[in-house]
């Protein structure tokens, strides 16, 4: 899985005096956690524009001024509610031999039968899937092949899994399904009341009668 370095400044206070002060200076605090103790630092809120507002997947290597640094990920993250600027970013810190679970986006490949030949509409029901893996084996996205899928089939999870992660969703979510179009449907109703309304004609006094019967 790629990467981005983060650098940032340990903190040594962490009240709301303090936490105040870094976010003025337009800096964001943040902890990074599973280590032995939680570790308070602060970085560059232009520092996160490449972890946040993208929809990838990145681990971090958090570069500390002391010059140590650390391998995480992103945990939890923290906007204003009017502003949309980024208050406060949890991390989580990664081991070489311990698993961590973390949001993978869905990757669409190949084209639909169902949709090219029959008139489908392709719907996404996952654009993220959970998965559990060691640090080495996380992926940077998860292919989801819609190449075999026909109208009114859907493509589970256990279609999409490897045995390098474990997909954490139950075997009966569906990632994508080929639905019939609203505008289909529509039109082929709208066949029907008219196949229906050329084989009743309609009497003068408003009733209706059935079609004669040809005579023999």
């Amino acid at each position: 899985m790629k990467s981005i370095t983060i650098n940032g400044s340990q903190r040594e206070s962490v009240g709301k005096v303090a936490t105040k002060a870094i976010r003025n200076a337009g800096k964001v605090p943040c902890v990074l956690y599973g280590g032995n103790s939680p570790l308070h630092f602060s970085a560059d809120e232009l520092a996160f524009s490449k972890l946040v507002y993208t929809p990838n997947a990145h681990t971090v290597v958090i570069a500390l001024e002391n010059g140590t640094s650390f391998n995480a990920i992103l945990q939890d993250i923290q906007f204003h509610p009017v502003s949309d600027k980024i208050l406060h970013v949890d991390f989580y810190q990664l081991f070489d031999d311990k698993e961590v679970s973390m949001d993978i986006p869905v990757i669409i490949k190949g084209t639909a039968p169902g949709v090219r030949n029959s008139g489908g509409v392709l719907r996404k029901n996952k654009r993220k899937l959970r998965v559990r893996a060691l640090p080495a084996n996380l992926p940077d996205s998860i292919e989801a092949d819609i190449s075999k899928l026909k109208l009114g089939q859907k493509l589970y999870v256990t279609e999409v899994g490897s045995d390098l992660f474990k997909i954490l969703h139950p075997d009966n979510t569906v990632v994508c399904q080929v639905r019939t179009a609203r505008t289909s449907v529509a039109e082929i109703e709208e066949e029907e009341e008219i196949e229906g309304e050329e084989g009743v004609e309609t009497s003068a006094e408003g009733g209706e009668t059935a079609t004669p019967e040809a005579e023999a």
